[in-house]
């Protein structure tokens, strides 16, 4: 059963387990939802004659949030299936030398699976930031501090999913790979400081 399939409870249950996943990732993922189905729900309340003036801005943002929680709730799994194929390669035959050789790559290549998938979710995380702040202008004020949550939420994934990516990327091999890796986060990081956030 898929981890999105689950009820609240169980989800945390399982969260809470000696089962090595779901773990941080997949919860950088479902507080990246959050964030983006707060800022719908905000736009959701923002309605009526008091705000005619901004329907506009009030679709083109639930198009945008229904568009970041979609892809959030995919990934929730989507980590916990790239952990696993991790765990799947350290499983692999050793016997010899040729055995060996395929299961450090196989490794590696998990691991990059698994550095790509936060660091995509990191990625989502910035739009959230942004459209929670128009969210936030624009919405309805009753909801002002749904707005905020939005952004703390997507604050909280985006360095969720970046603890993530850091701790991968130090067991990949591939140097370039690596540094590309480093180099995005690195711009992110920027990127998050040059919104300067209130909340």
């Amino acid at each position: 059963m898929k981890l999105i399939d689950l009820k609240v409870k169980e989800f945390v249950d399982v969260l809470a387990s000696d089962a090595p996943a779901p773990g941080g990732g997949s919860v950088a993922a479902l507080v990246g939802s959050l964030g983006a189905a707060l800022c719908a729900m905000v736009m959701n309340l923002t309605k009526g004659d008091k705000f005619a003036d901004v329907q506009s801005e009030v679709e083109a943002y639930k198009k945008e949030a229904a568009e970041l929680q979609r892809f959030f709730v995919t990934a929730i799994d989507a980590d916990t299936e790239a952990f696993t194929k991790i765990m799947a390669a350290f499983k692999m035959p050793k016997a010899t030398d040729e055995e060996k050789k395929i299961r450090s790559g196989a490794i590696q290549e998990a691991t990059k699976g698994a550095t790509m998938l936060p660091l995509t979710v990191a990625e989502h995380c910035l739009p959230v930031m942004k459209l929670a702040q128009k969210v936030l202008t624009v919405g309805n004020p009753n909801a002002a501090s749904d707005a905020k949550v939005a952004i703390v939420c997507a604050h909280a994934a985006f360095y969720s999913a970046v603890y993530n990516v850091e701790i991968n990327v130090g067991s990949i091999k591939d140097g370039a790979f690596a540094a590309e890796v480093t180099d995005k986060v690195a711009i992110m990081k920027a990127d998050l400081a040059a919104l300067q956030l209130k909340f």
